[in-house]
């Protein structure tokens, strides 16, 4: 199914799979490189299909979206489909392409899914991902402290998590990867669920990742409401009043969360929307909402400002 949407990707860019760090400038790499994320098998790994194979795909910036360091910011996008899934166009490559007309260069991850892959697969796979892309920044032009993540349901979800469960890395790490930390500088997530906290969430929310009967234990881990620190990065939040699948209050108490521990954070609920709206173009009530994370992106340095 990728590869399918892969071959209909809007910049038509020629494909190159299975590829390591780049060794050409990487204002030459083609769209469509795919990246994975361990040399070998991943942590937990149960076959050698491509199921079992995280990785990324590049999507690189134009030459001019430099910043005034002669680098780029770069954002991780994580496709929403309730860990079951991936929504990898609608919430992946045409993010990217959205994300590179910006002057961002992307990278889409494609994380392990259940029935095959529950608790932790994603999130280590999403951590991972943050840790590969700044431990390669030079590599990419990227600047290695203007690394975003942007995620969509329950890539939402995900990013959540990973904005409030992060560590600097391990020095003595035999895997160079590994000696970095895997803390986004800064984060969006679109309708996410960003909490599981009883009364807010839905019955069998994120089952997807968690399985039927998880403990209390990991709800409380995978609750990002009930993780969130000073040192969590800067959030943008957007959500629908009329999303039927994530409740649009997931998103207030996960700003509650933000603002009570002093993360600078900022949300935009909007009445009307389904879930599943990614950049809203069908919608005109939403069409603005870009626009708005744009002027967020510019606020915090991560784009220049606006000429």
């Amino acid at each position: 199914m990728k590869s399918l949407l892969l071959a209909v990707s809007l910049l038509a860019a020629p494909l190159v799979a299975q590829l390591p760090a780049i060794k050409t400038p990487a204002d030459q790499v083609p769209h469509g490189q795919e990246i994975p994320l361990w040399d070998g098998a991943a942590p937990g790994s149960v076959g050698n299909t491509p199921e079992d194979k995280p990785h990324l795909e590049f999507f690189g910036a134009s030459p001019d979206a430099k910043l005034k360091d002669g680098l780029r910011t770069a954002v991780l996008v994580y496709p929403g489909g309730g860990y079951n899934h991936l929504a990898y166009d609608k919430e992946g490559s045409r993010i990217a392409e959205w994300l590179n007309l910006q002057g961002i260069s992307a990278f889409v991850v494609t994380y392990r899914l259940s029935p095959r892959y529950f608790y932790p697969a994603p999130i280590l796979d999403g951590e991972r991902a943050v840790r590969w892309v700044r431990a390669h920044a030079a590599e990419y032009g990227i600047a290695s402290d203007r690394i975003g993540v942007w995620g969509f349901s329950a890539g939402g979800h995900l990013v959540g998590v990973l904005g409030t469960r992060f560590d600097a890395g391990k020095p003595d790490a035999a895997d160079p990867v590994d000696r970095v930390s895997d803390r986004p500088d800064f984060a969006i997530s679109s309708y996410g669920g960003l909490t599981l906290e009883k009364g807010v969430a839905k019955t069998g929310a994120m089952s997807g990742l968690l399985g039927p009967s998880p403990t209390p234990e990991v709800l409380a881990q995978m609750s990002p409401s009930q993780n969130v620190s000073k040192d969590s990065p800067p959030y943008f939040l957007y959500a629908t009043q009329t999303d039927q699948s994530v409740p649009v209050l997931s998103s207030v108490v996960f700003y509650q969360a933000l603002t009570r521990a002093g993360v600078p954070a900022e949300l935009h609920l909007f009445e009307q929307g389904p879930h599943g709206t990614a950049l809203g173009g069908a919608y005109p009530a939403l069409s603005i909402w870009p626009q708005m994370l744009t002027n967020w992106l510019r606020l915090h340095g991560w784009l220049p400002p606006q000429k």
